[in-house]
């Protein structure tokens, strides 16, 4: 890892969106920490970006991948801070922050009958945990000269329209991700903190039917992570433009 590679963490980076947002970071040349709860699930994907990188070369001097496992469960506090010392012994700095992992539980149909189970279950680590991993790897943050937090949100947060019924649980816990960025940029003025919205995609989650690709889905991320601009902050974003919230 050298003084001008940029460091990236992305968190439930073993499949979906966070596998591709993964990828794309190390082809342009970013040493990327995949972050996933299931170390098998992990060290396996990071063993496919390895052999991906054998074969191809991304320019910029340099041939191959660097991905490093990171073994972290956003919805455990213990896990969080293991993770964060295990970042240490590897790195110092971290220029970026990617708060991917989340879940989408079946039984998440009606706001009228969903439980508290449900509902706790679906907060811990959709918006809590993300909070709890900024709040950890915010001191490697601070050692970047351009740090940034891009939290992975969905348009089912978005209270502009009003709700259309659809998986309570999980768009409440948007809403409050959103809220969670919001109060980060606020309280981080040096760095660029921003949600965004990568539509529909094919993942496990989203479902054969989606209207996007998993490369498509990762695609606004990647911009928030390599190339939006430093001073833009405390926005929700879908495709490089700021949506309301």
């Amino acid at each position: 890892m050298t003084k001008e590679q940029r460091i990236a963490l992305v968190t439930g980076a073993n499949k979906g969106i966070g596998f591709e947002v993964a990828r794309q970071l190390a082809r342009k040349g970013f040493h990327v920490f995949l972050g996933a709860r299931k170390s098998e699930a992990g060290l396996a994907a990071v063993q496919k970006l390895n052999k991906e990188g054998e074969k191809e070369d991304y320019g910029k001097g340099h041939s191959g991948l660097a991905v490093t496992f990171i073994e972290i469960d956003v919805s455990k506090p213990d896990s969080i801070r293991r993770a964060a010392e295990e970042f240490s012994r590897k790195s110092d700095r971290l220029d970026t922050l990617v708060n991917n992992a989340g879940i989408l539980l079946d039984d998440d149909k009606d706001v009228l009958t969903i439980t508290p189970e449900i509902f706790e279950t679906t907060l811990r680590p959709n918006t809590v945990g993300p909070l709890l991993v900024s709040q950890a790897f915010v001191p490697f943050l601070q050692k970047s000269d351009a740090p940034r937090i891009v939290n992975v949100s969905s348009g089912g947060g978005q209270l502009t329209d009003g709700a259309d019924g659809w998986a309570p649980a999980y768009c409440i816990s948007k809403t409050a991700l959103n809220g969670v960025t919001s109060q980060l940029a606020a309280a981080l003025p040096k760095f660029a903190v921003n949600s965004v919205c990568p539509g529909w995609v094919r993942t496990d989650m989203g479902g054969s039917n989606a209207t996007r690709s998993v490369l498509e889905g990762a695609a606004g991320v990647v911009w928030l992570v390599a190339d939006a601009p430093q001073n833009q902050t405390g926005k929700f974003w879908r495709d490089r433009k700021v949506i309301p919230w």
